[in-house]
């Protein structure tokens, strides 16, 4: 199953009962094709009314409304025929969303002990030096 994130636009001739009754009709569709609601922020929130940047359908205002459901992908294409036959749809967009991404933390490696250098004092090594060049 694959996360996918529905976001669509209705007329904004809907009373809010209606759009919930809509909202309910395309959440029936996705459990009746298999598919399971995955997010609860989404359906807890209202309705949002949004002006429109250009007219659709003679419309310059729409409803907004989102929901994340998840769905095997052979059945996104029966939801894409019920999205294009109704209406009420100004416009709508699927988007797959990505999985997420697992973080794995390894653990450091081990250090191993080093070899231990033995310090040497600047005496010690004047005297070697002039033994060397004697």
């Amino acid at each position: 199953m694959r996360l996918y994130e529905l976001t669509y636009l209705i007329t904004p001739d809907f009373t809010e009962i209606e759009v919930k009754n809509f909202y309910n009709k395309i959440n029936s569709l996705i459990e009746k094709e298999k598919g399971v609601l995955d997010s609860t922020e989404f359906k807890e929130k209202t309705f949002l009314k949004r002006d429109l940047a250009y007219p659709i359908k003679n419309k310059k205002e729409a409803i907004l409304k989102s929901l994340r459901f998840r769905l095997d992908p052979k059945n996104l294409e029966n939801i894409k025929k019920f999205l294009d036959s109704e209406k009420q749809i100004l416009r709508y967009l699927i988007l797959a969303k990505a999985p997420k991404k697992i973080e794995v933390k390894l653990k450091p490696k081990i250090q191993r002990p080093s070899k231990k250098v033995k310090k040497v004092e600047l005496k010690e090594i004047e005297k070697k030096l002039e033994e060397i060049l004697e």
